[in-house]
């Protein structure tokens, strides 16, 4: 088990912020072997990796701005996400140098064509079964690093896990569209892609993903309330068919008695309301 701060965008790179994650999931009872790795420090990994790729010419300038890519008619994959077109993949050499004179570029990969086999990816979800996507329909060419210079989350989890040695990811749902795209990368690169289990959300009512920004109720006002981290253990067990209802639970052993299969069972996104957390 790797600890693996992802702050790559500057506004969330805060040590304060990490040492109190870290310090809401030991009071979780959750631990790790190695790390904590923050990606903050691991920018020259990166940038190889981009050199890497650019030097077989899979990688090209792109000089179209975020209102440019939402004002556009294009396609949209099946969760909403916009399919990069390739405005910017036959540009020629004179005109990127006049746009680059205007503006700083992001970097973009070349993904295989929509009758390439090499672009077609099919990955079995521990949780979700059976995956298909072909890149070119799905997500088109995608953003490997920002023209402000930040390296895009799917690059860095791709370097990362394949230094690290990862062989296995468990993360939210709204992640698996990005599983196709960085098994392609983690290939290209050299590395062996991990297997990957995505598991359901913890929602508002309204269906959006909880977070800050929204202010919704987090681990701390949890804590405050004293309610310990075995009820909240439970909470979380229960609603996935792995612990009764009300049954306070120790992280420790609920590994005892995890099962992909109650899982896949209940692989429905869980709304987080007043009675949830009653």
């Amino acid at each position: 088990m790797v600890m693996r701060i992802e702050d790559l965008d500057p506004r969330a790179q805060s040590r304060e912020h990490a040492e109190l994650l870290m310090e809401d999931l030991h009071w979780l009872g959750l631990d790790w072997d190695e790390g904590p790795y923050f990606q903050s420090e691991r920018g020259e990994l990166y940038a190889a990796a981009i050199e890497r790729l650019g030097a077989r010419g899979l990688t090209y300038p792109c000089f179209c701005t975020r209102a440019e890519l939402h004002a556009a008619t294009a396609p949209h994959a099946s969760d909403g996400t916009y399919v990069y077109q390739g405005t910017c993949r036959g540009l020629g050499a004179e005109e990127v140098m006049r746009r680059s004179a205007l503006r700083a570029p992001a970097t973009r990969v070349r993904v295989p064509e929509a009758n390439d086999p090499r672009g077609t990816i099919d990955f079995v979800d521990e949780t979700y079964g059976a995956q298909h996507e072909v890149l070119a329909t799905e997500c088109g060419d995608f953003l490997l690093r920002r023209s402000d210079g930040v390296i895009a989350y799917q690059l860095a989890v791709v370097v990362d896990d394949g230094e690290m040695g990862v062989t296995q990811v468990v993360r939210g749902r709204d992640l698996l569209g990005s599983s196709a795209r960085q098994t392609w990368l983690a290939r290209e690169l050299g590395y062996e892609p991990p297997a990957f289990a995505h598991v359901p959300l913890l929602v508002a009512p309204d269906g959006r993903r909880l977070s800050k920004r929204d202010r919704d109720l987090d681990l701390g006002v949890i804590r405050e309330h004293e309610r310990g981290p075995e009820r909240v253990i439970g909470l979380l067990a229960a609603a996935v068919g792995i612990a009764e209802p009300g049954e306070p639970v120790d992280a420790h052993e609920l590994v005892k008695r995890f099962s992909w299969d109650a899982l896949r069972a209940h692989r429905d996104d869980v709304v987080a309301d007043e009675s949830f957390l009653a």
